[in-house]
């Protein structure tokens, strides 16, 4: 369909819908007409929303989640374990770990991971700040719960390496999570038996 009959503002939406991952024109198109035809209230509901997104969460300055607050509830929680930090990729792996009701530390989330082809370097991810929280908290254990794939095993080698000198015990999930699986999609029970599994590096 070409776009020069439509009307300025749908054109506008398509092209921000076409701008989100995963998200071709066709389907950018789809939504923006379904929002059209969709009662206003939805419409204005999920603008609040988005709205919402960016003025009301920040990131936790102790940890890098996403969050209301900062320090978040997590950090502030003084019945979870601050002598162990689950190191994660993305903050839905924060939520799919939490899912399980397993793990009773605290996180360190890099968003993202070590991925040459797609220029992202150590640089780029929250490592540093990492190695500068262990330097200056209790931490006994650093559990890396990074994807099992070929950018999430990267990472988490590269950060054991920076680990091994500090004395930290260094762990990693046990293969309860599949090869080239992420673990924000693995289901409670897969993530309950890495958790428990978990392995020296």
């Amino acid at each position: 369909m070409s776009t020069q009959v439509l009307p300025g503002p749908v054109i506008k939406l398509i092209e921000a819908f076409s701008g989100l991952p995963g998200i071709g024109p066709k389907t950018a198109s789809r939504l923006a007409f379904y929002l059209l035809r969709a009662p206003q209230e939805q419409a204005l509901n999920l603008a609040e929303a988005l709205q919402d997104l960016k003025a009301r969460t920040v990131l936790c300055a102790r940890c890098f989640n996403i969050a209301e607050t900062s320090p978040c509830a997590i950090c502030q929680d003084e019945t979870r374990d601050a002598s162990i930090l689950c190191v994660v990729e993305e903050p839905l792996d924060v939520v799919a770990i939490e899912r399980t009701r397993e793990f009773r530390g605290h996180y360190h989330v890099l968003h993202g991971a070590i991925s040459p082809v797609e220029g992202i370097g150590p640089e780029d991810l929250k490592i540093d700040a990492l190695l500068e929280r262990v330097r200056r908290e209790p931490v006994r254990e650093v559990l890396l719960a990074t994807n099992a794939n070929l950018e999430g095993e990267s990472t988490a080698s590269y950060v054991a390496h920076l680990l091994k000198a500090s004395g930290i015990r260094v762990t990693r999930l046990a293969r309860g999570l599949p090869v080239g699986g992420d673990v924000e999609y693995a289901d409670e029970i897969t993530l309950s038996r890495a958790l428990e599994g978990r392995r020296e590096i």
